[in-house]
Parts: C-alpha cells; structure tokens; sequence
C-alpha cells in the first residue's frame, strides 16, 4: 500500500492537485487549492501580479550553525493543453498547442475546458499517420453548429486532457495528467508541512507558465532575491521497454539533476544534496538529461546569480495523459527538502 513508501497525505495532495484543470496562464484553480494547503503552514502567504504563489516559513531562533540562508523553492502548478483559435460552421474547434503537446497523443483523448465542456480530438482524413499535424486536428465538443459551440465555447478558451488520477500496483504508483508539476507541488507542499524548524528563511514558489518558457520563475526569483534556490519537477525516464537511454528509473529514489538544457547545477550544492542524502539513507539517483528544462534555468541567471539545482520526480510519458510516478520517489524528495532545510548551507 502507498503508506509502505509514502504518508497518505503526500498521496492525496498530488492526487488532488493533478485532477484539476490550470494549462498555462489560467493556473487560478490550481493556485486556490495550494493557498488553502499552505496557509496552516506558512508564516506568510501572497500571490503577485503574474499569479505565482509565496509561501515563506521563518527560520527558528538558533540552534542551528552557520549563516541563515534565504532559499527558494519553484514548483510550478501549469499544465500543459490546448487553446481554441477558430470555430468552423459545423461546430468543429480548431486549436493549437499551450506547451509540449504531441499530435500524436493527442488523437482520440478527450479534453475539458475550464468551465467544464469536454470534447473529443480527431483529425482530418490522413492517409498516413506521418501526415499527423496540429493544424489538421479539430475538437468535436458535440455542437450542431458553430452558434451552439459558441455558447459553450469561446476563440481563446484553453483545455486540458480529461482524466483522473489512477493508484496502481497496490497505491505504490499514481498515473494520470500533470503530474508534470503537481507532483512536484505536493512534495513542496508536504516538505512545508514536516519542516517544523527551518534553519533558513524559505520561500516555497508556486509558478506560473513553466510549460511555455519558465516565465513566472524569472519575476519570482527577482523579488525573493534568494541565496541559493533548487526546482523541484519531473524528471523522463530510461526503464521502459527500448526507451531512450537514460539512467534514471522509477522507484530507485529522487534524481538529483547534473544538468539539462536550461541549466547544470550548481556543483557545491548538488554534492551538499547528495551527502545529505547518503548521510540520512534518503534513495537518490543522478539526472543527466540532454533536454528540456526548468524553472532553475532562469532563476540561476536573476539578478547577480542563485547558485541553484534541481530535484526531479522520475516520470514515465511525461507530457502525457497517463504520467506515472512512483510515490516512495515522491516521497524520497519530500525527505531531501526536509533535510537539507533544517541544517547549514555552507556555500
């Protein structure tokens, strides 16, 4: 059962999290579900004007050695989806992509919007699957004609793929949409909720737009002026059948990332990571991924520089309606944050 390898309350935060609808730029119901998670934890609690989410919990007074350090953590609460660009006669919607979307896993899911109309993605008539392009896939939402649809449905209206949250293997592992970054969420979340004497003052950053360039964690880090900062996302995996190779497996532990191709970590704090892990008996692996990127790929940059990493989620079929997380990985993380923010940061 989940509660082997993980608190049930671990659980049910990414569970909830990823069930809601928040693609990027329309992250509102993501972000009400997290204040109301964080507000029993934190010291103070604000949104700016982007819509990122601070969470701040004050370090205790003494008993810890060397220099408070201010430490931002980044998790971002977007999605990836879809977004409507046209409305044909018949009632059919036209839309492109809100980050990394695959026309390919795209054919025959359904989506919901946010006022909840669902619909169903099809393409035109293609000879081969090659043909396969956004531009030639539409959303049926049921409507006669296009005045019905747009009484439902509006040019600009985003969607997200339409599933809930699944426990396999006994509640060992969750599969479902976003947990590309409510997984990452809910270990922040969770990693606030056990920190009950912070050596540093922490700043917990739930941001906005990641999945279309990072765009909330520049302005966020700019603000927090932190000393050192670590991302907390998903990380893709090397353990499915002919998968890109990869050294990074679910369930062998959190994956401290080297680099990838928004940032390479910082070196002193990445080993700090790792010994801390070693020294606590917390499962970690390293993550060398030669794609994608973070929030840490912008924050590192702020101002005169943040000595920065990344702890990743590993997850299987990133960026698709069925994401799998192993919940001991979940839980790996939790224990690193917890562990490295009770104690020196001697950078």
């Amino acid at each position: 059962m989940a509660n082997d390898v993980t608190s049930l309350a671990l659980v049910d935060r990414i569970e909830r999290l990823a069930n809601l609808t928040g693609p990027s730029g329309h992250e509102a119901p993501v972000r009400r579900e997290i204040r109301a998670q964080v507000e029993p934890l934190a010291d103070e609690v604000w949104e700016d004007a982007l819509g990122n989410l601070y969470a701040v919990k004050r370090p205790r007074d003494g008993g810890c050695s060397g220099r408070p350090r201010k430490v931002m953590l980044a998790a971002h609460m977007d999605e990836i989806g879809v977004v409507v660009t046209h409305i044909d006669e018949r009632g059919f919607l036209r839309f492109a992509a809100v980050g990394g979307v695959s026309p390919a896993v795209l054919l025959g899911q359904r989506v919901v919007f946010q006022d909840g109309t669902v619909g169903v993605v099809d393409a035109e008539h293609l000879e081969e699957i090659k043909d396969l392009k956004l531009e030639r896939m539409f959303i049926d939402i049921g409507a006669p004609n296009a005045e019905r649809a747009r009484e439902k449905v509006s040019v600009g209206a985003m969607a997200t793929y339409h599933r809930t949250a699944e426990r396999l293997d006994g509640g060992r592992r969750l599969a479902g949409k976003a947990m590309d970054d409510r997984a990452g969420c809910g270990a922040v979340i969770e990693a606030l909720a056990r920190l009950e004497r912070p050596c540093h003052e922490v700043t917990a950053v739930f941001t906005v737009q990641e999945e279309v360039g990072s765009r909330g964690a520049r302005p966020a880090a700019f603000r927090v002026a932190p000393d050192v900062a670590l991302a907390v996302d998903v990380t893709a995996t090397g353990d499915t059948p002919k998968a890109r190779t990869m050294a990074v497996s679910l369930g062998q532990g959190v994956a401290i990332k080297v680099k990838d191709r928004s940032v390479i970590t910082h070196p002193g704090l990445r080993q700090l990571l790792v010994e801390r892990a070693r020294q606590h008996g917390i499962p970690y692996q390293m993550e060398v991924l030669d794609f994608g990127g973070t929030d840490a790929g912008p924050i590192h940059t702020s101002r005169d520089g943040v000595p920065s990493a990344v702890l990743s989620i590993p997850t299987r079929y990133v960026h698709t309606p069925g994401e799998v997380v192993d919940l001991g990985d979940a839980e790996a993380t939790v224990r690193l944050l917890v562990q490295l923010l009770q104690d020196e940061i001697p950078l």
